[in-house]
């Protein structure tokens, strides 16, 4: 439908045949633009950085922005790094002289939660997995990256276990391009979905809980503001509100200003394939993470929360606990 069709009055399409009342994701109202569109990362993000092609204890890149995003498979995720670190990192994609070829026209960020919903909810129509034939029963579901890190994984099968014995991770049991068991990570089933929304490390998205009256530097976000200990963090600014989804209060039916979050995939999807991790921002924790690891929740409609610093795990060895996926419009 053409994006001039839009109500923005109401949030909703004015859509024919006496059918009304269709919701129109936030993901694609951009500030003050409405969008037809929007570019998702295939792969969750790695670096230029010589680490994110080493095993071990290798950071992918870590807390450093001046480094360039590769978005590949069976490459390390580029971790170890805080939010505001990640957003001013998205940014060198469309800088001039990138070396992508982007224009400067072209606006890169870090995805925000709404748009990291938008592609989870595509996997879910006619047009992802759900409705791709060569898939039945539970193995619709957008199969787990099975590994700690390493980009285009598979399990290979659907798992809507965690917990037991066969959630240790692996190192990859089936790279991106294998039909069915690699395409089955993917969001429509097929190698041109988007991977790694589904286990590997929890994707950090723009979404924070806006707890004063003023955006506030959450323990090490990186962030100017206050503490939850009360006192006054002198960080990096804040970039314009149009990156993130900021949430006015803890309760989701009346986060988005007072109203219900729909297209954000908080209580509207809990449970779907069995999602088991679903947690509301916190003054604590206002920061969101989304789509599971390699060992929790069932997958890519699972989420959870963090404090917006250098998020870390210890099985086997010292692993970044989190990473990010980018967005271009």
């Amino acid at each position: 439908i053409s994006k001039s069709e839009k109500d923005t009055g109401s949030a909703q399409y004015k859509v024919a045949d006496g059918v009304s009342n269709w919701k129109t994701p936030d993901a694609f109202t951009f500030g003050s633009d409405e969008l037809s569109g929007i570019w998702v990362g295939k792969f969750d993000t790695s670096s230029t950085d010589s680490s994110s092609t080493t095993v071990g204890e290798a950071d992918g890149g870590g807390n450093n922005s001046s480094l360039d995003a590769i978005i590949l498979p069976s490459r390390y995720n580029w971790r170890f790094i805080q939010v505001s670190t990640i957003l001013e990192a998205s940014k060198n994609l469309t800088k001039s002289g990138n070396r992508y070829g982007f224009s400067t026209l072209f606006d890169s960020h870090a995805i925000k939660n709404d748009e990291w919903v938008a592609a989870a909810y595509l996997s879910q129509s006619k047009y992802g997995k759900l409705g791709n034939k060569d898939f039945s029963g539970i193995e619709k579901i957008v199969y787990r990256n099975h590994s700690v890190g390493t980009t285009g994984c598979s399990y290979g099968v659907a798992n809507t276990n965690w917990g037991g014995a066969d959630e240790q991770f692996s190192s990859c049991d089936y790279t991106y391009d294998v039909p069915i068991n690699g395409t089955g990570a993917s969001t429509t089933g097929t190698i041109y979905g988007i991977y790694d929304m589904s286990g590997g490390l929890w994707d950090i998205v723009m979404g924070n809980y806006d707890r004063r009256s003023g955006k506030n530097a959450e323990f090490n976000s990186g962030y100017s503001g206050q503490l939850e200990s009360g006192e006054i963090f002198a960080g990096k600014d804040w970039l314009d509100d149009k990156y993130y989804n900021i949430y006015t209060s803890k309760d989701m039916m009346t986060a988005c200003n007072g109203k219900p979050c729909i297209s954000h995939g908080f209580f509207e999807t809990q449970g779907w394939w069995q999602s088991c991790f679903h947690q509301s921002v916190t003054e604590e924790k206002p920061w969101i993470v989304r789509g599971g690891s390699y060992s929790d929740g069932i997958g890519i409609f699972d989420y959870e929360i963090i404090d917006g610093s250098v998020q870390l795990i210890n099985y086997p060895v010292t692993y970044g606990f989190t990473t990010f996926r980018l967005a271009l419009t």
